[in-house]
């Protein structure tokens, strides 16, 4: 079972997140999200465990606590979704020449 860990402090390591989740079970895999450009933490990652019952354990237990003064947020992960803009669009999620839902339509040109 895969499940989202946020709201960690940014010093938080992957052997951190593996020592915090292990005296609830065995874990696969622990991982934390870098930024792409710094490399610094985002604050959040995922920790994955074969057994479902010692993961909701863990988030029974691990949810809400305290950790490098800031409270965890555990549940399950959900998959990702495609939402959102991306980076290179420029944020504007379509060229400027989309006019979709709009009721302006793009002039002639003035030649």
């Amino acid at each position: 079972m895969k499940l989202f860990v946020g709201n960690f402090s940014f010093s938080t390591t992957e052997a951190d997140l593996r020592t915090l989740f292990e005296p609830y079970g065995a874990v696969e895999s622990a991982s934390v999200v870098t930024d792409r450009d710094t490399g610094r933490s985002r604050g959040f990652g995922f920790v994955e465990m074969a057994d479902r019952g010692q993961a909701e354990k863990a988030i029974e237990a691990l949810n809400g606590k305290e950790l490098g003064g800031r409270t965890l947020n555990i549940n399950e992960a959900r998959p990702k979704t495609d939402g959102g803009p991306r980076r290179s669009q420029g944020g504007r999620g379509g060229s400027r020449d989309d006019y979709r839902g709009h009721a302006r339509q793009p002039r002639e040109p003035r030649w």
